[in-house]
């Protein structure tokens, strides 16, 4: 069984779910370890997860799970806290891993059931782990133990309950647009079709969700001041300044009354929530909770996408950490994208000097950009990788046992 579809063509006389259900699923990978790591390479596509043909690529994808758990699913892997294992390791975890990724088609049928864990398993383990938004390191531990064990049944209703989501947006998205998938932690700019450009991102907190909804991009702030949200001065300020009177002052933020007079932290009673009733201005500046530019688009929630100082967060498969907001990796490029179509005398020479040199700008978009806060944890593509992702807001109601959730969540 594979979990890709490879599809190099299609009749004109045919739609693409006919054409995808009538083509012969092949053995993707030969036997040879270049030939899958060629495959890993090929899983980086540029086809947008919106795209109108999704929901019948995502079908295929339910007959081939369905399929799955109609022969028994797949078994567990092993980990009782153990060590990780990872390529040269000889184990007897090693065996059952091959069983898992085998069930799965991450590894072909004829890789062996030894229990060495050889250059085969570590290709096969890689394709697993980036098709569910883990770090392709090649090591079996915890975190990648428990996305193995979610059962097969689980994985089926995660692409039926994504369906769904997908048909109510397969329509025209626009010819250029941005997508927010608040699961996989991840934007999409899209042009003609086509991913012009993808970015890690960090979103929100279980506790403080990043919102899903439709907007438009209208206005960009080249190194803006950050107003402290009144959730985040209750939450965060507060207690920071209980810990430490020099918080603000390290962070270069600044107190004002509504009417522009600007206090010092001894004029608040900290003990209290006195603070709420001022505003709490960040400075431009490299240590700016916002970093150099900020996004902003029309909505009820008071959220933005940002640049960050704290880019070490990018790096990691768990990106849930603001307080709503969507930071961007690699912000410039995005910017940049969004600046040259809607205000051609924008380039990415003038987007890196005005970083640069640090001068606050405000520049009004020509045209809007349509932007799209969306909650998908499974998909597919043209490309036939299958992507799944944690529903790390609870929002797919796929469990059925206390059992489950703390199974899946694990990792959260």
């Amino acid at each position: 069984m594979l979990v890709g579809f490879s599809v190099t063509a299609i009749a004109e006389s045919q739609s693409p779910l006919q054409a995808l259900r009538q083509h012969q699923q092949r053995v993707e990978w030969e036997d040879r370890f270049d030939a899958t790591m060629e495959s890993l390479q090929a899983m980086k596509s540029s086809n947008p997860t919106l795209s109108p043909e999704t929901a019948n690529y995502i079908s295929v994808a339910i007959d081939h799970y369905s399929r799955i758990v109609q022969l028994g699913g797949w078994g567990r892997v092993s980990d009782a806290g153990k060590r990780p294992l990872r390529i040269g390791a000889k184990d007897a975890r090693v065996l059952e891993l091959r069983k898992r990724l085998m069930a799965s088609g991450d590894l072909e049928q004829t890789a062996g059931l030894s229990n060495t864990f050889d250059s085969y398993v570590d290709a096969g383990l890689r394709r697993f782990q980036m098709r569910h938004g883990l770090i392709p390191d090649g090591v079996l531990g915890s975190s990648t133990v428990t996305a193995l064990n979610v059962p097969a049944e689980v994985r089926l209703r995660q692409l039926e309950t994504n369906l769904i989501r997908l048909r109510a947006m397969s329509g025209f998205l626009g010819d250029r647009y941005v997508m927010v998938n608040i699961p996989a932690a991840e934007i999409e700019a899209v042009e003609n079709g086509h991913v012009r450009s993808r970015h890690n991102a960090v979103v929100g907190k279980i506790d403080r969700q990043t919102p899903i909804l439709n907007s438009k991009i209208y206005e960009l702030n080249f190194n803006p001041y950050w107003t402290v949200p009144v959730s985040i001065i209750r939450k965060d300020l507060i207690p920071k300044m209980k810990e430490d009177p020099q918080y603000l002052a390290k962070n270069k933020i600044r107190i004002f009354d509504w009417k522009g007079n600007e206090l010092s932290w001894q004029q608040i009673d900290w003990n209290t929530e006195e603070a709420t009733k001022y505003q709490f201005r960040q400075e431009p500046g490299e240590i700016n909770s916002l970093g150099s530019v900020r996004i902003n688009f029309h909505n009820q929630h008071q959220v933005y996408l940002h640049d960050t100082p704290s880019k070490s967060l990018f790096g990691s498969d768990y990106r849930f950490h603001s307080s709503g907001c969507v930071r961007v990796q690699n912000v410039k490029e995005l910017v940049t994208w969004l600046l040259q179509s809607t205000t051609p005398d924008w380039n990415r020479a003038r987007v890196d000097d005005m970083i640069r040199v640090g001068e606050r700008e405000d520049v009004r978009l020509k045209s809007s950009i349509p932007l799209y806060l969306t909650y998908i944890t499974a998909w597919s593509t043209a490309d036939g990788v299958i992507q799944f992702r944690d529903d790390i807001y609870n929002r797919d109601g796929l469990y059925s046992a206390p059992d489950d959730i703390a199974g899946f969540t694990a990792r959260l």
